[in-house]
């Protein structure tokens, strides 16, 4: 029994690898562009355990069954090097809803669209045919016509 009064033995399962056997094993970071994108439906290849990065549950613990559908939340960075995915998996029995995934953990289930490069297309085709392309070209440097 530890001096707080917790046995070690009751939270870690001896069978967990404690390391992440996927960056183990590469050198340098991830692609400079992203795979997926925000708001984006992916699937889940790989289940997902507690490594030890989730405090309430025991290291081991399933997070997040494989095969379960979710969207991309946000983008982020771990070390600056390795690139994870925040998902927000919905409906699916699990400890929690949102899960942090690398890139090789998920599998697209939609082609990504950008709905900001969308809509700055679509102005830019109405302001060209509603004002012309002087306007467009003027605006954008500040100049008035």
């Amino acid at each position: 029994m530890a001096a707080s009064g917790i046995d070690h033995k009751s939270i870690v399962n001896p069978n967990t690898i404690l390391h992440d056997s996927v960056t183990a094993t590469r050198s340098g970071k991830d692609e400079d562009t992203a795979k997926f994108g925000i708001g984006q439906k992916v699937k889940l290849i790989k289940e997902i355990v507690n490594d030890g990065t989730y405090p309430h549950a025991p290291i081991g613990t399933l997070m997040m069954p494989a095969g379960s559908i979710g969207y991309i939340k946000s983008i982020g960075e771990f070390l600056q090097v390795i690139r994870v995915y925040e998902v927000h998996f919905l409906g699916v029995d699990a400890p929690v809803e949102v899960v942090g995934c690398r890139e090789n953990e998920l599998e697209a289930m939609e082609d990504y669209r950008d709905e900001v490069d969308e809509e700055l297309e679509f102005m830019r085709k109405h302001r060209e045919k509603y004002y012309g392309k002087e306007w467009y070209f003027n605006t954008k440097s500040n100049e008035r016509v």
